[in-house]
């Protein structure tokens, strides 16, 4: 069986951009209640005496679930499309979030972590398709949009865990249910758009051929998961240990460290939304090229920053870093045509894995070295974008 291609709408219009706002929407809030768990992890830290071996297994079991379904959900709906999976999704999700705020040992607080994963990898793949569906041709674009959503809400998270989940404690968390249900009622709309765009099963044409050979195809897509290893394992330091970094490097309070956070991870959202448009226009493999390799200078300098310039350079490396978000993706997507959820799968699949993978590890090495020791280690990582000079060109600017 072929996997499914959507009729492409015209350029984007009226028509398409609420579609493509409101699945936007739809991830802010998604990753809104994911980027709560990392915002309290000084909180569960106190609470159940972790260490930071267990603070990373906590990012392990939130970003594994999601790694490893989510290519599987995308392999599937690229056969059989799932419109009305995606307020299914985030029920999962609200079922994590409840028993996040209700935890009472650190097995619960795992299996809390594991069902927001497991509501990611539902929602990922399947709302990515939507955003190309309605994209009109300007497939860089309409993906920044969607992921800029999900920038806002990663950002936004440890801002509401300031001011919200501190001053009231870990059960105020369930207080977050609203966004959950606010999120399922407008994935229903949009699974209703989704679902009428589909053309019927015996019309769906067969994907187009890839552009290039598989041994080229195979080369480009190790390549390309090289610079995630590059991009996500340096993110992971940041998301995980950063709250921590500031606190013991600059000896700031909880409050601020999550502020310091919410700088990055603000950055970072602007980032994703200007790369997108940069890429349709200048191509997607010089954006990557660029937002990989060339934060290297700030990465580089952030150990042995002051705390206003470490905040600056965070910043700086925020919005350079997300820039290609939305470019690697498009780029796979173009390499693999008519695999839309497959590839948004895997990508998004490796972006949590590695994310949670590198959370595990970086976290035990904390534990046997030190926070200022693992940030000069990570400071060296994003020279692997020096692979992206080996990228083929698939994209013509316009």
């Amino acid at each position: 069986m072929s996997a499914t291609t959507l009729r492409p709408p015209g350029p984007t219009s009226t028509a398409t951009l609420p579609i493509l706002w409101a699945i936007s929407a739809a991830h802010l809030l998604n990753d809104l209640i994911q980027s709560l768990l990392p915002a309290i992890y000084p909180i569960l830290k106190a609470n159940y005496a972790l260490d930071f071996g267990q603070i990373g297994l906590l990012t392990l079991a939130f970003q594994i679930t999601a790694s490893l379904l989510q290519p599987l959900v995308g392999l599937y709906t690229d056969r059989r499309p799932l419109p009305y999976s995606l307020p299914v999704g985030m029920a999962a999700t609200l079922a994590g979030l409840l028993l996040l705020g209700t935890a009472t040992s650190f097995a619960t607080l795992l299996i809390a972590a594991a069902l927001v994963g497991l509501g990611s990898s539902v929602f990922h793949p399947e709302a990515s398709r939507v955003a190309r569906a309605a994209s009109g041709g300007r497939f860089g674009m309409a993906q920044s949009i969607f992921q800029v959503g999900g920038n806002l809400g990663s950002a936004t998270g440890p801002l509401l865990a300031a001011f919200i989940v501190l001053p009231h404690g870990q059960h105020s968390v369930t207080w977050f249910s609203a966004a959950a249900l606010l999120a399922m009622l407008i994935l229903a709309a949009v699974g209703r758009w989704y679902a009428r765009s589909l053309p019927p099963r015996h019309t769906r044409a067969a994907p187009p051929a890839p552009l290039l050979s598989p041994a080229k195809t195979a080369t480009t897509l190790a390549l390309l998961i090289l610079l995630l290893f590059s991009k996500f394992f340096y993110v992971s330091s940041l998301n995980t240990f950063y709250t921590f970094y500031t606190i013991e490097t600059f000896g700031v309070t909880v409050r601020t460290s999550q502020l310091l956070l919410f700088l990055f991870l603000g950055a970072n959202a602007v980032g994703v939304l200007a790369g997108g448009p940069i890429s349709d226009r200048m191509g997607r493999k010089r954006v990557i090229w660029f937002s990989i390799l060339g934060v290297l200078p700030f990465t580089l300098a952030l150990p042995y920053a002051n705390l206003p310039t470490t905040a600056l350079l965070t910043v700086i490396i925020g919005l350079i870093l997300a820039s290609a978000s939305s470019s690697i993706l498009v780029y796979a997507q173009e390499l693999l045509p008519g695999r839309v959820g497959l590839v948004a799968g895997v990508f998004f699949g490796l972006a949590f894995g590695l994310g949670g993978l590198g959370a595990a590890i970086l976290g035990e090495l904390v534990d046997h070295t030190s926070l200022a020791f693992v940030y000069r280690l990570c400071s060296i990582l994003p020279a692997l974008g020096l692979a992206a000079a080996f990228l083929p060109d698939l994209h013509k600017p316009t």
